[in-house]
């Protein structure tokens, strides 16, 4: 990741150390974890006048009535992943949003496969990614439920929006070994779900209450 994101301020290093100085004392133990959340510039995927605020623990609109992740999500989803399966050589993500959690991703994946259903903040994330020169990212403008079937099976699957139950279509892209991250349910009723493909076939955890926008079918 190039370096050339520091910022001032609200957005300085300083800043980001006490953020994970929160999601440790949350309960985030994984250190590459941390030291990622502690590098990545979160001020720079959301807009000029939110920078300030980038480095809280909370989530932030980004338009299009979508919202980027509070860190303690994203640390935590990507802490589950490589809890579950150590070799990450290929990552799908499912709602690239403003490409924070793809971000995180890129530094512990090998390659990280990124859909998502809205073409303007596809475009953002491309240039925001690009800036920080993370090359082993591939992004696509597409329904998050088709998954990517093109580069399937993937050793990981993190979905960053909540269906009503998991698209078949993501089962079958998951690899032996592999584990997908998922929030699942109706609004105010979420919880994390953790599915992890063993030689028995499919196990299945309940995990975290948490609260996603919903996963929305079609292009826009």
């Amino acid at each position: 990741m190039k370096t050339g994101f520091r910022g001032i301020g609200m957005t300085s290093q300083r800043t980001r150390n006490r953020l994970v100085q929160r999601l440790s004392a949350k309960g985030i133990e994984n250190p590459m974890v941390l030291e990622i959340m502690g590098r990545t510039p979160r001020h720079i995927f959301v807009d000029e006048a939110l920078a300030s605020r980038a480095y809280e623990d909370t989530s932030l609109p980004i338009g299009h009535g979508q919202t980027i992740s509070q860190p303690y999500i994203v640390a935590r989803m990507t802490e589950m992943l490589l809890e579950s399966t150590q070799a990450l050589d290929s990552v799908l993500e499912v709602g690239t949003g403003c490409g924070y959690q793809t971000a995180v991703l890129a530094q512990v994946a090998k390659t990280v496969y990124s859909v998502e259903r809205i073409e303007p903040l596809v475009r953002q994330a491309r240039e925001r990614l690009y800036a920080l020169g993370q090359h082993n990212v591939r992004l696509r403008h597409s329904d998050g439920a088709w998954g990517w079937q093109e580069h399937a099976p993937y050793d990981g699957i993190i979905v960053t929006a909540a269906p009503m139950e998991i698209p078949e279509a993501l089962y079958g892209q998951l690899a032996p070994g592999g584990c997908l991250v998922i929030p699942v349910g109706a609004s105010g009723a979420q919880r994390l779900m953790r599915v992890t493909r063993g030689p028995g076939g499919l196990g299945r955890e309940m995990l975290d209450p948490v609260s996603f926008v919903p996963m929305l079918g079609g292009t826009g």
